[in-house]
């Protein structure tokens, strides 16, 4: 377990006993109604923490406005301008997100790593493969995790002069092997808690799958304290991806689908049922999983961790229960029947 520095985030405390989900609003910065209900769209999904692009001061209105209706914490998205930043602290945002090496002068790393003192306001350094500093990348001729890890320390020293410690780092690389490894340096070379991501992931399939990757194995490591999966798509698309990655290692409470790729034996259309069980189920607040397997030969047996289940049969299925058989069912009877079981756990 490494050592973290518990950083406050609105109502959430980084500290490692929680991993928090965070998205990006996609809606325009000039587009007030449509981010606020965008951002309520997110916080129905489940997201934890919303990040806000702040372009310019006509943006400033979005905080007061997402923040008078949303209850999740709220983060600034600053490029280069400090005064952006100061005026997002002083609207009430819950975290800055800059890089204090690209704000200028160190008057100006000063006004801002004040104003966020003053007002117990955190900021989140983002290093990435296309932000490195000119002579970082020369140096080392690339965007290899050793040029980011070595712009992220740089940013934080600068912070760290005007006694600045409520950092979070993210060192986001499109190469899913230099993302993995520049987070498992960052690890050992600091305490400060790690936003993961992998970024420009692309497309929702393809950025689902980098994003399991990269996110999957550096948690399965012990390392990260929030997560985004970057996806080209809604962004509540990118909250439901990352609740799955959770999910599949033990990280999130909810409902967990499990089910069987199929075989010759199977007589059911199962894709099709899964599916339906699926939608049946989205939503529900229960901490359990649910099992969908093809045939009965092996469907209990295999399946006999979760918590309901059925296995598919010509034209039935059988219920089952942590492995045992409670009944069998007509095929048009098997959402309801699962329904009323579930009801009763």
């Amino acid at each position: 377990m490494r050592e973290l520095k518990p950083v406050k985030v609105g109502n959430l405390i980084l500290d490692g006993h929680k991993i928090y989900i965070q998205s990006m609003l996609s809606t325009r910065s000039d587009d007030i109604d449509g981010s606020v209900r965008q951002a309520l769209e997110l916080e129905a999904a489940g997201c934890d923490i919303i990040r806000a692009a702040i372009p310019d001061m006509k943006s400033i209105k979005l905080i007061e406005a997402i923040k008078s209706q949303v209850n999740i914490p709220l983060v600034a998205d600053i490029h280069f301008d400090y005064r952006l930043a100061l005026e997002a602290v002083s609207a009430g945002i819950d975290k800055i997100r800059i890089n204090p090496g690209n704000i200028g002068d160190m008057d100006r790393v000063r006004q801002v790593a004040n104003a966020c003192t003053n007002r117990g306001v955190p900021i989140r350094i983002g290093v990435n493969s296309g932000s490195l500093e000119k002579g970082i990348l020369a140096k080392y001729g690339s965007p290899t995790y050793e040029a980011l890890i070595e712009s992220a320390l740089k940013h934080v020293e600068l912070l760290n002069r005007f006694d600045f410690d409520d950092i979070v780092i993210s060192i986001k690389s499109s190469n899913v092997k230099t993302m993995i490894s520049a987070y498992r340096y960052a690890a050992e070379r600091c305490s400060y808690p790690l936003h993961l991501g992998v970024t420009e992931a692309g497309t929702e399939r393809m950025g689902i799958i980098k994003s399991a990757i990269g996110i999957g194995a550096l948690l399965a490591d012990g390392i990260g304290e929030t997560i985004r999966v970057s996806l080209t798509a809604n962004p509540v698309r990118e909250v439901y991806a990352a609740q799955d990655i959770l999910k599949a290692l033990g990280l999130y409470k909810g409902v967990e689908i499990i089910s069987c790729p199929t075989c010759g034996r199977t007589r059911i259309n199962l894709e099709e049922l899964a599916n339906k069980v699926e939608s049946a189920v989205k939503g529900l607040d229960k901490d359990i999983k649910i099992a969908v397997m093809g045939c009965v030969v092996n469907g209990p047996g295999e399946a006999r961790e979760a918590d309901i289940g059925i296995a598919g049969g010509d034209g039935c299925a059988i219920l089952f229960k942590k492995g045992e058989v409670l009944r069998k069912i007509k095929e048009e009877e098997i959402i309801d029947e699962l329904l009323k079981e579930i009801e009763k756990l």
